[in-house]
């Protein structure tokens, strides 16, 4: 007990547990950094995958249908507003133009759910078959993850 007191040895404990503290946090520092590791193997390791989302919409073969119902539906309500707008004023044709507007984004969002929704089930499928937890839109990455973008393209042609 009577060496404890003596602040020379204190200081030395105090200096040795520091010294180990700090090499404790330096070691940990470098585990987790994953040094030591090659680039691809830390990219492997990344549960992460990247795709390009509107090339998906692009290329999908359903969008055709979707694009001809649509052409349908725009061209029959250009002739419902010609036939109706006839005797309206311009506040009332602006009106009514705003309604058949929404009515088509409406109907564009009710034609593009299940494409979207096959689109995203077929990344989804792709994504576990890799071991993937999270893909994200690769416009939003800056650097790594895996791009699976031209696998899903090809199980959407495949469908």
């Amino acid at each position: 007990m009577q060496q404890l007191r003596n602040p020379k040895n204190v200081k030395l404990v105090s200096l040795f547990v520091a010294a180990i503290f700090v090499l404790g946090c330096f070691a940990l520092s470098l585990t987790q950094s994953g040094f030591g590791k090659s680039a691809s193997a830390a990219a492997s390791e990344s549960a992460i995958g990247v795709v390009n989302y509107q090339m998906l919409v692009a290329q999908c073969p359903d969008l055709k249908d979707v694009d001809a119902a649509m052409k349908t539906e725009i061209e029959n309500a250009q002739k419902d507003f010609n036939e109706k707008s006839k005797n309206m004023n311009d506040a009332e044709k602006r009106s009514y133009y705003t309604q058949t507007q929404e009515r088509l984004q409406n109907k564009q969002k009710e034609l593009m759910e299940p494409v979207l929704k096959k689109i995203e089930a077929a990344i989804k499928k792709v994504a576990d078959k890799k071991g993937l937890s999270v893909v994200v839109e690769k416009s939003t990455v800056v650097f790594g993850g895996t791009d699976i973008t031209d696998e899903v393209a090809k199980s959407l042609q495949a469908k």
